[in-house]
């Protein structure tokens, strides 16, 4: 993985910035006027209902999608005007990603490798995420939880100082998606942010520094998992959960 020693004590650099973002697609506004910071060292959590603008959100900061108002930047660079930088600065394993059934996991790392000028070594890589046996292995005879570890491997093998994971453990069963939590731990204790997109509020609550709750394309409120908590109004529950929380927060606002 990415070796960059340890994490700084005082979290507090911004590394991704948002500000009055803005992307509809006709008449559906998807993203609707959103800001919003990400400090270096943090696992930065984006949660809310299905077609709240999440994958709208992530795909609009790594550059794949342009938006029409407002700013970004990443590392000080504009993902639209800079896209070739910011790819050298950002890993990533988005919702859709798939990889020929046929290709090997061995060369599926090596051909992401060659995108990048100094990427990880990959067979390193492979050995630290549990794919050292599976090099010869193909992607669709692969596991839930091997086709994750080696979305992982894709988005760190370029080296990256950022790590944005779109619903990383959905589809997996309950070992995986713990096996998976130790790796996004491990994955920013060597120094890379974290920008994780999930619906788990249990996966949001163990790994997340803080949270942006979004719904109906809009940012709602940003907050530790254990401050929405505190301050969640349910009523008829007397210990709400983030779960509670979330959902008292986004009631009614999914497009």
């Amino acid at each position: 993985m990415c070796r960059r020693g340890p994490v700084p004590s005082v979290i507090g650099m911004s590394i991704i910035d948002v500000q009055n973002l803005r992307k509809r697609y006709g008449d559906l506004v998807a993203v609707d006027d959103v800001s919003f910071s990400v400090e270096e060292g943090e696992i930065f959590g984006i949660v809310g209902p299905n077609g709240a603008g999440k994958t709208t959100l992530v795909e609009t900061i790594q550059g794949l999608r342009r938006p029409d108002s407002g700013s970004v930047r990443v590392l000080g660079l504009d993902p639209v005007a800079d896209r070739l930088r910011v790819r050298q600065l950002v890993g990533s394993q988005l919702q859709s990603s798939q990889l020929p059934d046929l290709i090997k996991v061995w060369e599926a790392l090596d051909l992401y490798a060659s995108f990048y000028p100094a990427p990880a070594d990959w067979r390193s890589l492979a050995v630290e995420l549990g794919l050292a046996d599976k090099l010869g292995s193909r992607w669709g005879k692969l596991s839930g939880g091997q086709k994750q570890r080696l979305s992982i491997a894709l988005a760190l093998v370029g080296n990256p100082r950022i790590a944005i994971l779109d619903e990383l453990t959905t589809g997996l069963d309950p070992q995986a998606r713990r096996d998976t939590w130790e790796l996004i731990r491990a994955v920013r204790d060597r120094g890379v942010t974290v920008m994780l997109v999930t619906h788990f509020m249990d996966e949001a609550e163990r790994l997340c520094d803080r949270l942006a709750v979004v719904a109906g394309g809009r940012l709602h409120t940003i907050a530790t998992p254990a401050a929405l908590v505190a301050s969640a109004q349910v009523p008829g529950v007397e210990r709400p959960t983030l779960e509670d929380a979330v959902l008292a927060l986004t009631n009614g606002s999914a497009r």
